[in-house]
């Protein structure tokens, strides 16, 4: 009879491929995940996994089990996390996932705040682009999603508890820095530094670039990074322009060491989302009556 634990290693091992970061995943030895799958494997006479030398692939019966794998792993952690409700908010588990700039600037001190109210609540955070976030949510990886956009999906909730603007960004020794406007042809000759594709502020900025007549075809994008933050650093070593969340570079616009031109676009809004089928936890609920409403919820 299969465990929770082997199963708990066997979808480790199918989604890192690899027996040892599995391992070190698991904060378990290699020996005992080989082991376990070894089990796993002869108690139902059937491969898993394909191994040639160091590379591991799944066989046909592994790629069947490994939905169902993760189903039964969520379906128990959600009785635990029921049970745990029956308890207060003595216990508990909250997982999160958050778009680039609300998790990193708005998000962190609302947790802060949250898990000194609730110590006994063990907090997950993860960073995604607005795509990973409403994939996570409606895989079920997550309780709550927050990204820079709005959504339009039947099977999640959704509002909006803050929002933030655009701007261009410059460095001190940019020929923008000190400007108010700049023209759409010199928006287009200019050097920029964006975010990738599937990122919603690099979205939204195009968007804002269209709406000012730039030509997005002609757009120089020299230098494509992950995240906002790894775009303020570059920006502060005097490389381009770029298209940021007044957030990121707030602090730096005070301090004279970045310039903002501002862009004439609606404020972004900070979507909260929910799946609407899954179980709601008690530190969930506890943890987005917490946050502030500027909109209100426009399905439950």
């Amino acid at each position: 009879m299969m465990t929770l634990e082997q199963l708990r290693i066997f979808v480790a091992v199918a989604e890192e491929l690899h027996f040892t970061r599995a391992a070190r995943r698991l904060r378990l030895t290699q020996p005992a995940v080989s082991s376990a799958i070894a089990t796993l494997e002869q108690a139902h006479q059937v491969p898993l996994f394909h191994r040639i030398g160091r590379s591991v692939s799944l066989t046909e019966a592994g790629r069947l089990l490994v939905p169902q794998a993760r189903l039964i792993l969520r379906q128990v952690a959600g009785a635990e996390q029921q049970l745990a409700d029956l308890s207060g908010l003595r216990h508990g588990t909250m997982r999160i996932i958050a778009s680039q700039t609300a998790g990193t600037y708005w998000l962190p001190p609302r947790l802060h705040r949250f898990a000194e109210q609730y110590p006994g609540v063990s907090i997950t955070l993860a960073i995604g682009n607005s795509r990973q976030v409403l994939a996570a949510v409606l895989a079920g990886d997550v309780d709550l999603g927050l990204l820079e956009s709005t959504v339009d999906d039947p099977h999640v909730s959704r509002r909006v508890c803050a929002e933030d603007r655009l701007v261009i960004a410059v460095g001190q020794g940019h020929p923008w820095f000190g400007r108010a406007t700049v023209t759409a042809a010199e928006l287009e000759q200019a050097a920029w530094i964006a975010r990738e594709d599937g990122s919603g502020t690099r979205a939204q900025f195009e968007q804002a670039l269209h709406g000012l007549g730039v030509d997005l075809r002609r757009l120089r994008i020299t230098l494509t990074l992950p995240n906002g933050e790894a775009i303020r650093t570059a920006l502060l070593s005097g490389h381009g322009a770029a298209g940021l969340s007044d957030l990121v570079v707030a602090d730096d616009v005070a301090a004279g060491r970045l310039h903002a031109l501002p862009l004439p676009v609606a404020p972004r809004p900070f979507t909260l989302i929910r799946h609407l089928e899954r179980y709601e936890a008690a530190a969930t609920q506890a943890f987005v009556a917490s946050l502030p409403v500027l909109s209100g919820v426009d399905r439950s």
